[in-house]
């Protein structure tokens, strides 16, 4: 499976069906000079060039390993790697703006030079600016330009498209998450419009373990078609993450069947696209929900 696409024939999903692309949800994520469709399920491979991420921090940190990686990615189908040199765990210590970009200067232009579309994941304007003049086209902010003031504007003027992701300091359990996301959307994507970034160059992340209790990540995942009312696609990260491990108690690197699980259950429940460590058997899982959901194998 490659970003490129053909538009197979097969029966219509009728609108509010499971997998139906709500009425007016942009069929295709642009940026400047191309895009990726949205016509199926879709994986972004994770490249931490972090020493300190939660599952495979310091395994990438060497450009040649993050260069393998990446290679590796592409041979089993990514759609999108999204690279990183900050921890975003929530213990993890803040890195200083040089700090972030000497962890990627030397691989990000050789990464781009692979041919799969590169996103940067990083919430500092100055580090999108910079990955994207190297060729980055999107910009994965887990604060959803709501933590640099210069992001959207940023992400404007580099013509890269972006993912909001919802986020908090800390759980409420008391908290209507739902209605907090929501809200947090509302103003993600009004920043944006503000900036000039249009709809089609946008996507929405509802923030799977980022300041929600455990119930509340598994709330937001089985009613991930609520938040289509936004009229954006929707990009699902749970790969290998605490609730999985809450629920089988296994470690962060057996929590493979469990991420399988949860990604495809947001691919039925509308998700266009996971954020994934193991990219194969997503892949599978992406092309086998896309084969159901169309009831049709072509």
């Amino acid at each position: 499976m490659t970003s490129s696409s053909t538009n197979d024939a097969g029966p219509h999903r009728p609108e509010g069906e499971p997998g139906a692309r709500p009425a007016g949800t942009p069929a295709h994520l642009a940026w400047h000079g191309g895009g990726l469709p949205l016509d199926r399920p879709r994986v972004m491979g994770i490249l931490n060039v972090t020493p300190d991420s939660f599952s495979d921090g310091g395994r990438f940190m060497a450009r040649e390993d993050a260069l393998a990686s990446a290679r590796k990615m592409i041979a089993h189908g990514v759609d999108v790697i999204d690279v990183g040199a900050e921890s975003t765990r929530p213990d993890a210590v803040p890195v200083e703006l040089d700090e972030e970009w000497r962890r990627l200067e030397p691989a990000i232009g050789e990464l781009v030079a692979l041919g799969a579309p590169v996103s940067i994941d990083t919430y500092k304007a100055e580090i999108a600016a910079r990955a994207c003049a190297a060729g980055a086209v999107i910009v994965n902010d887990v604060w959803g330009l709501q933590k640099d003031p210069a992001m959207a504007d940023t992400v404007a003027a580099a013509g890269a498209a972006v993912i909001m992701m919802h986020n908090r300091k800390g759980a409420d359990p008391d908290l209507d998450i739902l209605a907090d996301i929501d809200r947090s959307f509302e103003r993600s994507m009004e920043l944006a419009a503000r900036a000039g970034i249009p709809p089609e160059r946008q996507m929405l992340d509802p923030g799977i373990g980022f300041g929600k209790t455990l119930d509340q990540n598994y709330m937001v995942v089985n009613r991930l078609d609520h938040f289509a009312r936004h009229g954006l696609p929707l990009l699902v990260g749970a790969s290998r993450k605490r609730l999985i491990g809450a629920v089988l108690d296994v470690d962060t690197d057996d929590r493979l069947y469990g991420s399988l699980a949860l990604h495809t259950i947001a691919f039925v429940k509308g998700a266009a696209m996971v954020r994934v460590h193991n990219v194969q058997p997503h892949v599978d899982a992406a092309r086998i929900a896309h084969a159901t959901l169309r009831e049709h194998v072509g």
